[in-house]
């Protein structure tokens, strides 16, 4: 990737908007109900670098060449990151089409090359992220302390969550109720976390476009990844980065049985046929199994 995505916490934080106009205003917009305190410069102000000592951000809006520069020197003297509008080659960072879910915040970049793309394809996530998730982000926010007291085992808490986001209490607070969603919450932690361990098959020789919906997901649930050699690198980028890696050589029945029966979601992405005598293994052990391949091609 040729950008690193950041998120900057607002809360207690100043934010600098130097320069006036329809380019500014939309920049300010770009806090309405944020916990930032913005700060907006005009004139010989933002030529000061004591104007922008302690904020976090600086965004510079301006046609005039000589105002442009002058806010930006200051605000980088005062150590602050600096974004100037339309000029991609004076930005520290540049601003993405966002989505704004309160707690839960997407965002689309192309490096300040393509802001329409970015912002065609901002419309396209939005549609499929509900209004109220910034809600269950808020309910799993308020009861993370009790999650990794019950669930102390870091696959066990996921399973837990990965549920959770699905279940009663999900919907109740994106609903807005979230005195029934605490109280469902609370309920669904004290039963634990319930899910059976699996293990799933998917074709793993690629393209990536091939994939099925559900073995997408399955990827990006997997707790235990067992990756052939020459599967393809587009398809493992689908996986959840910071799932188990495991080499295939040591995945014998017996330890994806012993894995399983831990509640682990185990993916082997497979570049040949599925081994009959390791799923014969394994259903044996009454170990749920679901085999993936790709779609077919058109």
């Amino acid at each position: 990737m040729d950008s690193f995505p950041a998120y900057f916490p607002l809360a207690g934080r100043k934010v600098v908007i130097a320069g006036v106009g329809d380019a500014a205003d939309a920049k300010a917009r770009l806090f309405d109900g944020s916990p930032a305190t913005v700060v907006r410069l005009e004139g010989h102000e933002a030529y000061l670098p004591g104007s922008y000592t302690g904020a976090t951000l600086a965004f510079i809006a301006s046609q005039d060449e000589v105002f442009v520069q002058a806010a930006a020197g200051a605000a980088r003297a005062a150590r602050v990151l600096v974004n100037v509008v339309d000029r991609p080659d004076l930005c520290d960072f540049n601003t993405p089409a966002v989505i704004d879910r309160g707690e839960v915040v997407a965002a689309v970049g192309t490096g300040g090359a393509a802001p329409v793309l970015a912002t065609m394809l901002r419309n396209d996530i939005e549609a499929q992220v509900p209004e109220g998730m910034g809600r269950v982000a808020a309910l799993l926010a308020r009861f993370q302390g009790e999650v990794r007291k019950a669930l102390p085992t870091l696959h066990e808490r996921r399973a837990f969550l990965r549920d959770a986001v699905l279940g009663e209490a999900a919907q109740a607070a994106r609903e807005g109720d979230m005195e029934k969603a605490g109280q469902l919450f609370r309920e669904a932690l004290a039963r634990g976390a319930g899910r059976k361990g699996m293990v799933r098959f998917v074709a793993g020789k690629g393209p990536a476009d091939l994939l099925t919906l559900r073995a997408v997901r399955a990827l990006g649930a997997a707790d235990v990844l067992v990756i052939d050699a020459d599967a393809d690198p587009e398809v493992i980028k689908m996986a959840r980065r910071d799932a188990e890696r495991m080499d295939p050589a040591t995945a014998t029945a017996d330890h994806l049985i012993q894995l399983a029966a831990e509640g682990r979601q185990i993916v082997r992405l497979i570049t040949q046929a599925v081994d009959p005598a390791q799923i014969h293994a394994l259903t044996q052990a009454g170990v749920a199994i679901e085999v993936l391949l790709a779609a077919p091609s058109a």
